[in-house]
């Protein structure tokens, strides 16, 4: 049984910045593309972006620009950074290597 774990979820004002990391076993951040998912409050989980092995990274068009995922195999970690965040990007987001998922970790953005 792999585990991931978010961290760096917290309070910020809108068009603040915010950086989340996920972190695993070494197998997971060795061989694995990494997601990141985020649920609005009564919603289903969203793709935001994934990461390959190879660090080759792809969006979802709704945060292309604004949210960057990067990984450092090295650490087991994988990293969301997120800037000019608005209320609606208030959410619980969760990192995954296909079928693992994190805890999540709350954002959010208010005033």
């Amino acid at each position: 049984q792999e585990q991931l774990e978010e961290s760096g979820g917290g309070f910020v004002q809108p068009g603040g910045s915010l950086t989340l990391s996920c972190t695993g076993s070494r197998s997971l951040f060795s061989f694995y593309t990494l997601y990141w998912y985020r649920q609005l409050p009564g919603k289903g989980r969203d793709l935001l972006g994934l990461i390959t092995e190879d660090g080759v990274t792809n969006y979802d068009a709704s945060v292309k620009g604004r949210f960057t995922i990067s990984r450092d195999n090295a650490k087991n970690m994988v990293f969301l950074q997120m800037r000019n965040l608005t209320p609606e990007d208030a959410a619980v987001y969760y990192c995954s290597a296909n079928p693992w998922w994190g805890p999540g970790t709350q954002v959010t953005v208010s005033s």
